[in-house]
């Protein structure tokens, strides 16, 4: 009996492991709080939608986070990681979907060999005292930069 309920287990775990894989997606992104040596913070404002972010995006199937979040730093800003980031906190983005969650970094060791420029997907870039953000930085990017440099608490929500 029990090499039948074997037999039939493997298929069984298979099928309710693609199911799950299609009806219950999660999706993972990255983003980045670049702290230069001037307290600046960096942002960018993308081509496709409103507001000034932090760099970031989403984890390719087969990607690590930490490659994601390397990726995602060199395409929008040209900045590449001297030193491990920091882990700051993992958020759940319900205005993308209800499986969307965000791991923050925050970065201090980094260098940028030269500003990126504007492309199809950037807008605008550039560094930033937390004091004087662009007016359209989304509420979101001001709320992450009050907690890591502001002592704001950490809401779990992005």
């Amino acid at each position: 009996m029990s090499a039948v309920r074997d037999a039939l287990d493997r298929p069984l775990r298979r099928t309710l492991h693609w199911y799950w894989r299609w009806s219950r997606g999660m999706t993972l992104g990255v983003r980045g709080l670049v702290i230069d040596g001037e307290r600046r913070v960096f942002l960018v404002k993308h081509t496709y939608v409103r507001g000034w972010h932090l760099p970031g995006g989403g984890v390719e199937p087969g990607e690590t986070v930490m490659d994601a979040l390397a990726r995602e730093l060199a395409e929008e800003g040209n900045i590449e990681l001297t030193e491990a980031p920091v882990l700051h906190g993992i958020y759940f983005n319900s205005r993308i979907s209800q499986r969307d969650h965000v791991a923050l970094f925050v970065i201090r060791a980094f260098r940028q060999v030269e500003a990126p420029i504007p492309n199809r997907e950037i807008a605008g870039h550039g560094f930033y005292p937390p004091d004087a953000l662009p007016a359209e930085t989304t509420a979101a990017t001001r709320a992450r930069i009050d907690e890591v440099m502001g002592g704001a608490a950490t809401i779990p929500r992005w």
